[in-house]
């Protein structure tokens, strides 16, 4: 079954009107989405690897979780779903930390893909062999230092997924979190 999104005007807000994940990528819909970053207690972030087989950015490095929110969740619940289908990571609401919220617009081949999304930051000390991949999104998980993360921002998101929104927003929280 198609995933079915709510779709949203240039501001963000509901237009009251749900569509099929085709149709927005088809006509450029504005719809939510989420990431989450988790950061441990040594200022280490973990990243998966991006299948092979995924249209956009296959074989990069990209957020610890995150994708679509289906129309009628909220932004925390996608979060949690997320985690839990790609890696196999339970979290509850009160653990997540919102830090802030964009739109963006990608356009790759037939896809043009408009966010309203949402950030999120898990600080948690997770043992990575406790998780299991989902092999259709994720292909590997990994933790980064802080500062191999931003030296890879700053040399063209180098092995990393080109989601600018997405990077921007953590380094400035690591810039006055860690």
């Amino acid at each position: 079954m198609e995933e079915m999104f709510d779709a949203l005007n240039e501001r963000g807000e509901f237009t009251n009107t749900i569509v099929s994940r085709k149709e927005c990528h088809l006509k450029g819909i504005v719809h939510r989405a989420v990431v989450v970053f988790v950061i441990n207690s040594n200022n280490q972030i973990l990243l998966q690897k991006r299948s092979k087989s995924k249209k956009q950015w296959p074989n990069l490095w990209d957020i610890t979780a995150g994708g679509h929110v289906l129309a009628g969740e909220f932004g925390y619940q996608a979060v949690i779903r997320e985690a839990k289908e790609e890696i196999h990571l339970d979290i509850k609401p009160e653990e997540l930390l919102f830090i802030g919220s964009t739109t963006s617009k990608i356009v790759k081949d037939e896809i043009v893909d408009c966010h309203f999304n949402e950030f999120y930051i898990l600080k948690k000390d997770i043992l990575i062999d406790n998780l299991e991949i989902q092999e259709e999104e994720v292909q590997d998980i990994r933790w980064f230092s802080k500062d191999d993360v931003i030296k890879r921002i700053h040399n063209h998101y180098d092995g990393l997924t080109e989601k600018q929104g997405c990077w921007a927003f953590l380094e400035k929280y690591l810039e006055f979190n860690s």
